[in-house]
């Protein structure tokens, strides 16, 4: 099993290489329960009658992995009765709450119960509550300070193996495995203490690649290819915003070429990222009451190109380590090439040295099967990312518009979802009735309000916009 969560404070996707910062919120999946099998053709050779007997331990054992692998996953989170967390002032009961829902999008295996902890102020005679808590595989404390609670949680929870504790009091002790450690004042706990031997072996795999290069030091090798991969090598694997830095940092067609070699075309890592399947937001049916058509659907992401620079401004973004790039713009077109469509972000990177540097990447665009969804891929640093696209809702005056997306670099190992808010101008809509379509569209991506994090546009000078000569804008709708 593994399970990495990382809440609003960073990112979480495995050992994978920084391809795309659209991403947030992520669960690995785990290992179906029903593995593939090699068929082979069936030959029915002669052979005499024979009793073949399997012996007993073996069934035991197919038996209890059978089982182990039809068992949920039983995570239980106690939170303080009345806890604010930081994101927004939300309370923490209803983080925790949102949080058991959405891992139902990785896998229904996964069983998570919330309780506040005045459920450890009730009698022995509530057995249902405390047998669900006491039987849980791995148990989180938020926020849980009552001298009550904290004596029930340790007389009481003393047996499971997986304990994590964040803003609760000192007494309450971390476990891993059943092993006892100390709580953490840096990074991310949830993040830490959810990545297993799975992540642990990834990490392995990838210093000793960092290793073997690290040995063509000596036979010349570009020195921004060794530079990126000493900065890499010391960032943790799920801190995208750390790698995504090196990567801007050390740009280079030697680095590209690099990746290209390595995880592209010889997958070295062994990964296989499949785009998520869950959550599946339905796009847009209808536009300034028209049913969406694809090229409706096209011009809706044209946007204000146009009689702007840019098609979109991003506003806000579910992933902080994609708000954390300041400046992005969007643009979207039609190439020249029959049928083609486009799509380049451009933004803004704080490289290593301190400097703010503009980057732009280029997504081809192809029409998924219904009319509002869209299929995107992009070869980015020399790793192919794919990923598809909903247009969730946008306002009729295109001041404003919200874009779901489910996407996968394969070979990097990187599974992502997510959603951006954006606008002409990039600031958020200041209509009241706005602000609750945005809210109900959010709604429609299993998204708060709380967990978006807000672009900084504060300083965006000279950002290389514009489009190839020969590109096309919108068909259908008529832009002002």
């Amino acid at each position: 099993m593994k399970v990495e969560l990382y809440l609003n404070s960073g990112t979480s996707i495995g050992n994978g290489w920084p391809l795309n910062p659209n991403f947030h919120f992520f669960l690995s999946h785990r290992k179906p329960t029903h593995s593939p099998t090699l068929s082979m053709p069936s030959h029915r050779p002669t052979v005499s009658r024979r009793l073949l007997t399997v012996p007993p331990p073996v069934v035991a054992e197919a038996n209890k992995n059978a089982a182990m692998t039809d068992t949920p996953v039983r995570i239980v989170a106690i939170v303080g009765e009345g806890s604010i967390s930081p994101l927004k002032s939300t309370p923490w009961e209803e983080v925790m709450l949102h949080t058991a829902k959405r891992l139902k999008w990785v896998d229904e295996g996964y069983e998570m119960h919330v309780f506040a902890d005045n459920v450890c102020n009730v009698t022995r005679q509530d057995t249902g509550t405390i047998q669900i808590i006491c039987e849980a595989d791995i148990l989180v404390v938020v926020a849980v300070t009552s001298k009550d609670s904290v004596l029930w949680i340790r007389m009481n929870c003393e047996n499971i193996q997986n304990i994590i504790c964040f803003e609760s009091a000192a007494e309450l002790v971390n476990k891993l495995g059943g092993i006892s450690f100390r709580s953490e004042t840096k990074g991310n706990l949830l993040e830490n203490f959810f990545g297993n031997s799975q992540l642990l072996e990834k990490r392995k795999k990838s210093e000793e690649v960092v290793q073997t290069v690290f040995e063509a030091w000596d036979r010349r090798n570009s020195d921004d290819i060794r530079k990126a991969l000493q900065c890499l090598n010391q960032c943790c694997p799920v801190d995208q915003v750390c790698n995504y830095r090196c990567i801007a940092s050390y740009e280079s067609p030697n680095l590209e070429a690099f990746s290209l070699c390595v995880l592209q075309k010889h997958n070295i890592l062994d990964l296989d990222a499949k785009i998520p399947e869950k959550p599946y937001v339905p796009p847009i049916e209808r536009f300034r009451g028209k049913e969406l058509c694809h090229e409706t659907a096209e011009d809706l992401f044209i946007g204000g190109l146009g009689s702007l620079e840019w098609s979109w401004r991003v506003v806000a973004g579910q992933n902080p380590a994609y708000t954390r790039f300041p400046c992005q713009y969007q643009l979207f077109y039609r190439g020249k090439a029959r049928g083609s469509f486009w799509y380049e972000p451009v933004f803004m990177v704080k490289t290593l040295e301190g400097k703010m540097v503009w980057r732009r990447r280029r997504y081809r665009v192809k029409r998924g099967k219904i009319a509002g969804t869209f299929l995107f891929s992009v070869f980015d640093n020399g790793v192919v990312a794919n990923e598809f696209w909903s247009i969730v809702d946008v306002c009729d005056d295109l001041s404003w518009g919200l874009f779901h997306y489910n996407g996968a670099a394969r070979t990097a190992g990187q599974s992502y979802t997510g959603a951006v808010l954006v606008s002409r101008d990039g600031k958020y809509p200041e209509n009241d009735d706005q602000k609750e379509r945005i809210v109900a569209a959010l709604e429609k991506c299993g998204i708060k309000e709380w967990e978006l994090f807000v672009v900084d546009h504060s300083s965006c000078l000279d950002p290389p916009l514009g489009i190839p000569d020969g590109s096309t804008l919108h068909y259908v709708i008529e832009v002002k």
